[in-house]
């Protein structure tokens, strides 16, 4: 019996420290995942300081893509590092309105510290869904900030919004054309009816064209759908095209290209991006350095330096000149050397 009882009493006590073991272990690798979630969702600098940024843009091109990269190498100039002391939420609205103010709404759910709105019409799915949240909306690649009603009369933010303007050189743009086709009379231009910039550059070409010997063809679409009918009617009575940063016609500006193309018509862009694609030249400004100051100003405002209803949009005043010798080549169009002493020249075409 004495025997007995000790088995008993030793079986007790091992299995006691088993459970005891397994215990400990579980426990462990409970706290290793716990510790691998923070690190994969929320990124914590050694200071204790950490930021979430929730980042949508309208849609995929490059200068918009531009912009992204050039607003997280702003952050990262002030210190605001993704992966360091940063956490992005990045969600693409594929030109699509409907999924840019779900978009919007589902960053309103997740209270980040700021919102980035990368083009017109995200910027007021964001402003309107974060309108009485407190969320601050930075924007970057708005043409016009007055026309789509985020800056009052005095250009001031109508509330806790502000960003950069990517206003077009429309006078540059028309002087280049000018004297790269001294001949040509008729500019056609594809617009998206519904995006606010659009109509808004639109009416500022129709002014200012007359003062270098143009008139203005504009075609409007409203989806993706409408670019090759209306390719085909524009192109019929043009002596060239000026495309715009137009968020659905840049989508389908192959399709316009290779139409221009097959009639011999030199298509001029609104930046970088537009010329290594096939464009032959444009005035244009730098999407990157225009994200990296929209970065540089959402980092004051994450810095509790400033706030967003406090601070006036910024415009970029200068331009760059690009240019594509191959288009050029492909157009048998030869020109002068003096227009291009300043201009970044290209000397392929590539894919998008």
């Amino acid at each position: 019996m004495i025997a007995a009882l000790l088995t008993m009493t030793l079986g007790m006590c091992t299995l006691s420290a088993c459970q005891s073991s397994s215990t400990s272990a579980g426990s462990d690798t409970a706290s290793a995942g716990q510790t691998q979630e923070v690190q994969s969702g929320e990124a914590v600098s050694a200071d204790g300081e950490s930021y979430k940024i929730c980042i949508t843009q309208y849609a995929q091109h490059g200068s918009l893509d531009n912009c992204r990269e050039g607003f997280l190498a702003g952050l990262a100039e002030e210190g605001i590092v993704e992966g360091e002391n940063l956490t992005i939420d990045y969600q693409n609205a594929q030109a699509d309105s409907g999924m840019s103010s779900q978009i919007a709404s589902k960053f309103i759910s997740e209270n980040p510290d700021l919102i980035c709105a990368i083009a017109t019409p995200s910027a007021l799915s964001c402003y309107n869904a974060a309108m009485d949240t407190g969320i601050p909306v930075v924007y970057t690649a708005v043409t016009d900030p007055q026309a789509a009603e985020l800056v009052d009369d005095s250009r001031m933010p109508v509330g806790n919004v502000t960003g950069t303007s990517d206003k077009l050189p429309v006078d540059a743009q028309l002087e280049l054309i000018r004297n790269m086709l001294p001949d040509a009379t008729k500019i056609g231009i594809m617009y998206t009816t519904s995006e606010v910039n659009s109509v808004a550059t639109i009416a500022e070409y129709k002014e200012k064209a007359p003062d270098y010997g143009f008139e203005i063809v504009d075609v409007g679409i409203s989806t993706s759908a409408d670019i090759p009918l209306a390719a085909d009617n524009m192109l019929s009575d043009v002596d060239c095209v000026s495309n715009l940063t137009d968020n659905t016609v840049v989508q389908g500006l192959p399709t316009i290209l290779a139409k221009a193309t097959e009639k011999n018509i030199p298509v001029f862009g609104s930046e970088i991006e537009q010329v290594k694609i096939g464009c032959l030249a444009a005035a244009g400004i730098d999407y990157i350095e225009l994200g990296k100051k929209t970065g540089q100003m959402a980092a004051q405002i994450l810095k509790g330096e400033s706030t967003a209803s406090e601070m006036p949009y910024e415009t970029f005043e200068n331009y760059n000149t690009y240019f594509n010798q191959a288009v050029a080549d492909e157009l048998g169009l030869s020109v002068d050397a003096s227009l291009l002493e300043n201009a970044e020249i290209f000397t392929e075409i590539t894919a998008e």
